[in-house]
């Protein structure tokens, strides 16, 4: 192929792929080219015979794989975003060649020995902060990418890359097809009461689109505890909802994620560590593995006592009957609409996601940042849903595009997410495009789309995400926006969840769809009681998440997983860390727990709370002092959110801080200190 979207830099503003001119048959030549012309660079790099430098080995690793990133970049948001069979069978062929590709990279010996030499002299350079740190992460980098194993340690670490990759690609295949496979079809829509008008529409869309018209389909969501289940009042369609999400991915998936499991432990005992969990944190901010069993320990016990408190107010309220895991949100919803008179079905006429959007989260980052959006219809994006907006800096000047996908559809994968489809880079002189993904439930034609509270968060965390790449302002793209550890990357999305319910923004956007009426004084300082009431059950079932992941990745080697069965592990998992409570199953099950086993977050998913640390005490640095909430943005931008991983990212926050990040206003936001 001659002629490709993906062999020159795009002409469109900002380099927005040229989503009108790409197919699918560009996809695969693509990648070919890239990984041939990137191996092209690296052996130009190996055999210049020049002395190792900064600019002739660390820079030009840093300039290499353009074509590679432009396909990369948009087919791994296509096949979370918009996927089919085609880009499936092209995922499952790629992903092995470039788990190959990056360790014909990493483990170039001679490639490898001028990155050494450098280190070594790392202090005789005259580097400048941000290259120095570059070095040294790309040193670490080929370290632990298995640089210094023998010949046969390295041939069997190009296998073990290989199998994963491949079963991973697999993994989050099945979990999309067992998702779509789950749906729910009910024949009466008597067995939908307690659902929304719009909802029950919706239902019908989807029945219709399975070909069932006069049956209504409920579509799961990617977590265990579906949203559906804190409305619908009918009990055995509540319990039919919550098996058919529990029971996902159990057959294929689960002798997956037995085998992922396995692998991982081999590869980490290879390269010299106890287990893949003390691998993957190494390089994280938590640095070990005992530093982040302490903080969950100190978690554990009051999240399940409060959950407990909980357990009994529902119980009371049923009346006796016994307090099942599909009970759990029906029953919270109407304790809280009796305690704190809050519908959340009555709240969804003052969101409506327009507002939400233009008039809350956009109004917000004005706010705060200073920074304008215009929508940009004269842009295409990958699929017709996409909007994109052009988002200017305080003094009128580009500072990059957003897109925003923000319903769901069959060939969308569940949750929500934020890529960025062109890193910013002083280097090769790019400017951000970032998108963000959201599985909203879209309404009928002509009907506007009214969100829950949750879809107002999620709206407000990913959006953190897309300000933590669109202020990217740094020299190299290998520290561009959110390429920071992993333990730190939800850091900056959890502090912009802040602005969803400060007065001044929430007064903007909870207006009602038909009155205009700003939603009550009184009904918002309702919200804020009954959204602590819950807290147990969400950390409990978070922390049984997160303590599962654990457990799959404490495993020492593949010989501790002969013969196992995941529902088992699962089990014996949960109840070792005392969270075994049938009426809260973790937020996801190894059989759908897209994050870990086939995402970026293996042994990482205690990230979120690692992050909530830091972002329950910036909330509170906000709240704190007289300078205005404009100036206090420009610092955060400046200090942390501009900052990518060019600097270490806890001394910057120390920094910005003034001292190390406290526990305490974390525990008290969640009500864990009696």
């Amino acid at each position: 192929m001659t002629s490709n979207p993906f062999f020159e830099p795009s002409a469109l503003p900002y380099e927005l792929p040229p989503f009108a001119e790409i197919g699918t048959e560009h996809y695969l030549p693509a990648f070919e080219r890239g990984m041939a012309q990137q191996l092209a660079e690296v052996a130009a790099i190996t055999s210049s015979g020049e002395e190792p430098s900064f600019a002739n080995t660390i820079a030009a690793l840093e300039r290499s794989g353009a074509v590679l990133t432009r396909v990369a970049n948009v087919f791994f948001n296509i096949t979370s975003s918009d996927s089919s069979e085609t880009t499936d069978a092209i995922e499952a062929e790629v992903s092995p060649k470039l788990a190959a590709h990056r360790d014909a990279i990493y483990l170039d010996p001679e490639l490898f020995a001028r990155v050494e030499t450098l280190y070594g002299r790392r202090n005789e350079l005259g580097s400048d902060p941000e290259e120095t740190r570059l070095l040294e992460q790309y040193h670490i980098r080929f370290v632990r990418a298995g640089a210094r194993l023998d010949a046969a340690g390295q041939a069997r670490l190009r296998e073990l890359n290989a199998e994963l990759a491949t079963a991973a690609t697999e993994f989050g295949q099945n979990i999309l097809a067992a998702t779509n496979g789950a749906t729910v079809v009910v024949e009466s829509a008597a067995e939908l009461a307690g659902l929304g008008q719009a909802a029950v529409a919706a239902a019908a869309e989807n029945a219709r689109e399975l070909g069932r018209d006069g049956a209504w389909a409920l579509r799961l969501q990617n977590v265990s505890n579906q949203p559906v289940l804190a409305e619908l009042a009918d009990r055995d369609v509540r319990q039919r909802v919550m098996a058919a999400s529990l029971g996902r991915g159990l057959g294929d998936n689960g002798a997956l994620a037995v085998r992922i499991a396995g692998l991982r432990a081999e590869r980490a005992a290879l390269l010299g560590y106890s287990d893949h969990a003390a691998y993957a944190v190494e390089d994280q901010t938590a640095k070990t593995a005992a530093a982040v069993e302490e903080m969950l320990g100190r978690l554990v016990a009051p999240a399940v006592a409060n959950a407990e408190r909980e357990a009994a107010e529902l119980a009371q309220a049923m009346g006796g009957q016994e307090l099942r895991s599909w009970d759990w949100q029906f029953w919270s919803e109407k304790v809280r609409a009796e305690r704190f008179s809050v519908d959340a079905e009555a709240l969804r006429p003052y969101f409506e996601l327009e507002r939400v959007l233009r008039d809350g989260v956009f109004f917000a980052a004005e706010q705060v940042y200073g920074i304008t959006f215009q929508e940009r219809k004269d842009l295409v994006g990958y699929h017709p849903e996409v909007r994109i907006f052009e988002v200017f800096d305080a003094q009128g000047s580009a500072l990059g595009l957003f897109l925003g996908d923000f319903f769901a559809r069959p060939s969308k994968r569940g949750g929500a997410w934020m890529n960025e489809l062109v890193s910013q880079s002083r280097l090769l002189g790019k400017r951000p495009v970032v998108v963000n993904n959201l599985n909203i439930v879209k309404p009928p034609a002509g009907e506007p789309a009214l969100l829950t509270w949750d879809n107002v968060r999620t709206l407000f965390h990913e959006f953190g995400h897309a300000l933590h790449g669109l202020f990217s302002d740094v020299m190299y793209p290998f520290f561009s926006g959110t390429e920071v550890p992993r333990d730190f990357v939800e850091f900056p999305s959890q502090v912009n969840e802040m602005w969803m319910s400060r007065p001044e923004v929430l007064a903007n956007y909870a207006r009602h769809i038909e009155t205009g009426a700003p939603m009550p004084t009184e009904l918002v300082e309702r919200m804020a009681e009954a959204e602590r009431f819950g807290t147990g059950f969400k950390t409990v079932e978070y922390l049984g998440a997160t303590l599962l992941d654990w457990a799959w990745h404490r495993v020492p080697a593949p010989e501790a997983l002969a013969d196992t069965d995941a529902e088992a592990f699962e089990e014996e998992a949960l109840r070792k860390a005392g969270l075994a409570i049938d009426a809260i199953p973790p937020r996801y099950r190894s059989g759908y727990f897209a994050h870990i086993f086939s995402g970026g977050y293996a042994a990482g998913y205690y990230s979120y709370i690692w992050s909530e640390v830091l972002d329950a005490d910036t909330v509170e640095w906000f709240d704190e002092g007289d300078a205005s909430i404009r100036e206090k943005g420009e610092a955060f931008r400046r200090e942390l959110l501009s900052r990518g991983g060019s600097v270490d990212p806890l001394e910057a926050f120390e920094s910005f801080r003034g001292r190390a990040p406290e526990i305490e206003p974390l525990l008290v936001r969640r009500g864990l200190l009696n």
